[in-house]
């Protein structure tokens, strides 16, 4: 992992998405079922396999937090990201299912 990718616990990005200036943009990268199930308020699903032909859509400046269910997709999104010159990259270490355990029990877990 170079700078360009941070690795945030759910707690940790709760925090900092309370007191960032300016808001992240959430990109979750499972299946829609997948998102249907659980996924974070304000999030945009772009799957996992049709990342490649949508980068045109992301801005390699902009903070963008990836998410997937455990963090292991999403970290695999952050170096390829990376790896294509953007800069300001957070996976969510432990995915929706850190989210639901540690900060919103009330969302669906699977």
């Amino acid at each position: 992992m170079g700078q360009s990718v941070r690795d945030f616990s759910a707690t940790q990005l709760h925090t900092y998405l309370s007191t960032a200036n300016t808001a992240p943009r959430l990109l979750d990268v499972r299946e829609p079922w997948e998102y249907d199930i659980a996924h974070l308020k304000g999030s945009e699903l772009v799957p996992l396999k049709s990342i490649p032909g949508k980068l045109e859509r992301f801005d390699p400046e902009q903070e963008m937090v990836v998410i997937c269910h455990h963090g292991i997709r999403s970290m695999q999104v952050c170096r390829y990201l990376a790896s294509l010159g953007f800069t300001h990259l957070i996976n969510l270490r432990g995915g929706v299912n850190a989210w639901a355990r540690d900060i919103d029990r009330l969302m669906s877990t699977y």
